[in-house]
């Protein structure tokens, strides 16, 4: 065990936070902290660092064990470059180098037993330099900032000209290049791209320490966590599995707690009736009885009655007319700004009924799509057309269709006078704004709260084509499985931009990937676009035709970029497995060396040298284990290669 919670508690003035909860974390292990946004997943973060303190209870770290911490809003100062930020987590590393240089200079000058001495000295740091993989340094920073989405060109930008997204990508990849013991990360997966979010998902999972994580991101947690931790009006639940097993567990677990007070409360209200039936008799033994009764009643340890989920979201999107078949042409759409092409000969068609997802490297134009589509933003060529009777409702992930000055009262009855203000107020109530709330400012809202204002806007809409950028930040986890559900029954037609891979594994009907300039297309879902993906990219060259020079310089030019693309690709694809399993292979070679050490300890103990079965036993798996371990080393030896 590294790390354990033994009854704590937290409150905020009369608000009970945490009452009495326990749970611990062993070592390597990866778990997730999951509740309903406000329920204290980020206040528990804090109370295992110190930075809030308990109420009561105590945060016990293992004696020795290092613990590295990533909140939501992370401001790295400095007037440091990122890389330099980043490899200053490597300084002592950096001064052991230094010191070698200075060894090899002063070992050119001496002789006799001075240099002697240097050279013993150098060998010393020579072996800790390696031990701390010191040759390996410098590359690891920058295979951290590249995994975190940083291309070459920004590693010398100043940490002062960010913005707060990238200082927090900066901030995670100082914690990650630190190596703890144990990593508490906030929400790591809210700056970061699909590339990323995979690159982060790989290295966690081979971490040999431990992690502990908050995140809304579900597909993210089914990869990487093997506990989770749920906060739930205050109590701490622990759940084996990954966030499926939880959900599916905390499901049974509802149903049979409803089931168990439904069948209690039946019972109750069957033996009150038998007693009142018995006391109408009024007989001396009937009375006698229904006493008797009463006193039997009055001993049930009443069950208190399952906490209805009273933070759901009520969502119903209905259009108000069926659009023609054809909802959405796009042909020859090009865009770039400041001479830069975004992308180029874009051409797609969306029809009635389909949910389309539009994924994508960050910066890649997914957001200005939607832009120009919705008529925010000309186009450099080509045109957009919408069907027959085609009724746009768009959610903008910046939420420019707000108006910031007015009330979220005034904001919903403004853009729809007819509604009267009790409709008004239970529209609110249903997004989860009741009593003051509704006479807050827009501008005075927290993010995830001006998107389910949008959102309310946008049910309201009653349009057949929802055009929905990055719907599900900020939402929690409860709030996006009630979108799903009502984008699930829509009978509309949806485009959506979005890195939430679950989101769109659960809603998507069509993935459109824009990569390379150009747009992917998969007729299917999340799951089905990681199978083919490979496939259907390397399908999407262009035919060079049978004679060369039947094809144009700019179509050749254009065919060997995409060819030179597709190979890069696959470079990073293979050089990330051979990545992936080298790590893996050092881990198992850890735990068979660990292994065979303890096997080594048990042997000088007498009761079991003196056992002459337990004895063999013990050589036999030891014999196994020595050569597995020769075959590991083999493999590592190519894979490090």
């Amino acid at each position: 065990m590294i790390l354990a919670c033994s009854h704590i508690s937290k409150a905020f003035g009369t608000d009970p936070i945490i009452t009495d909860g326990s749970f611990h974390i062993e070592e390597r292990e990866k778990a997730a902290i999951v509740g309903i946004n406000g329920a204290g997943k980020s206040t528990l973060l804090k109370m295992i660092m110190g930075i809030e303190p308990c109420d009561a209870g105590e945060v016990i770290l293992a004696k020795g064990k290092t613990i590295g911490y990533l909140a939501q809003h992370q401001d790295v100062l400095g007037e440091h470059t990122i890389y330099e930020a980043l490899l200053d987590v490597k300084k002592d590393i950096l001064g052991l180098e230094q010191r070698l240089r200075t060894l090899e200079a002063r070992m050119k000058q001496a002789d006799g037993e001075e240099l002697s001495a240097l050279m013993d000295a150098y060998t010393k740091a020579s072996h800790e330099f390696e031990l701390k993989n010191g040759y390996a340094c410098q590359s690891e920073v920058t295979g951290v900032l590249k995994g975190l989405g940083f291309t070459e060109e920004e590693f010398t930008k100043k940490i002062s000209s960010l913005s707060g997204g990238q200082k927090t990508r900066v901030s995670l990849g100082k914690l990650l290049l630190s190596k703890p013991d144990i990593i508490l990360l906030d929400e790591p997966t809210n700056h970061l791209d699909l590339n990323s979010i995979t690159w982060l998902e790989t290295f966690l999972i081979n971490y040999p320490g431990s992690v502990v994580i908050v995140a809304h991101d579900r597909y993210f947690l089914n990869r990487i966590v093997t506990k989770v931790v749920e906060i739930d009006q205050g109590k701490i639940t622990v759940f084996s599995g990954n966030y499926t097993d939880y959900a599916q567990k905390k499901a049974q677990l509802r149903e049979n707690q409803l089931k168990a007070w439904m069948n209690q409360q039946q019972e109750i209200r069957h033996q009150e009736e038998v007693i009142a039936k018995l006391k109408s008799f009024n007989r001396e033994k009937s009375i006698k009885r229904a006493e008797s009764r009463e006193k039997m009643l009055a001993k049930i340890d009443v069950l208190e009655k399952p906490a209805e989920a009273n933070t759901e979201m009520n969502i119903h999107l209905t259009p108000r007319t069926t659009s023609g078949n054809d909802v959405l042409t796009v042909e020859e759409l090009k865009k770039g700004f400041r001479e830069e092409p975004l992308f180029e000969h874009l051409n797609f068609e969306i029809r009635r009924g389909e949910r389309v997802a539009v994924i994508g490297d960050n910066g890649t134009g997914k957001t200005t799509i939607l832009k120009l589509i919705n008529g925010l933003l000309p186009p450099d060529e080509g045109s957009i057309s919408l069907g027959a009777k085609v009724q746009i409702g768009y959610y903008d992930q910046e939420h420019q269709v707000l108006h910031m000055e007015k009330t979220l009262f005034d904001e919903l009855q403004d853009t729809y006078p007819l509604m009267d203000n009790t409709a008004v107020r239970n529209v609110l109530a249903a997004f989860l704004f009741t009593g003051d709330d509704a006479f807050k400012q827009v501008k005075d809202l927290s993010g995830g709260e001006r998107g389910r204002l949008s959102l309310a806007k946008l049910m309201l809409s009653e349009a057949n084509f929802l055009i929905l950028d990055e719907p599900t930040n900020h939402l929690d986890i409860v709030s996006k499985e009630i979108l799903e559900q009502a984008l699930n029954q829509y009978a509309g037609t949806v485009l959506f931009v979005s890195h939430d891979r679950y989101f769109i594994n659960q809603t998507a009907t069509r993935i459109l990937e824009l990569t390379g300039r150009t747009l992917i297309n998969y007729i299917g879902n999340y799951d089905y676009y990681l199978e083919k993906k490979e496939e259907l990219t390397a399908a999407c060259l262009p035919d060079a035709g049978p004679a060369s020079e039947a094809v144009s310089p700019s179509e050749q030019k254009e065919s060997s970029s995409r060819q030179d693309w597709l190979a890069s690709r696959e470079k990073q694809a293979k050089e990330r497995k051979r990545r992936n399993d080298l790590a893996k292979t050092e881990a198992s070679i850890a735990e068979l060396e660990e292994r065979d050490a303890r096997i080594d300890l048990l042997l000088t103990q007498e009761d079991v040298y003196t056992d002459v079965s337990r004895l063999m036993e013990l050589n036999k798996e030891k014999e196994d284990l020595n050569s597995r371990l020769e075959q590991l080393y083999e493999l590592w030896a190519e894979l490090a290669e």
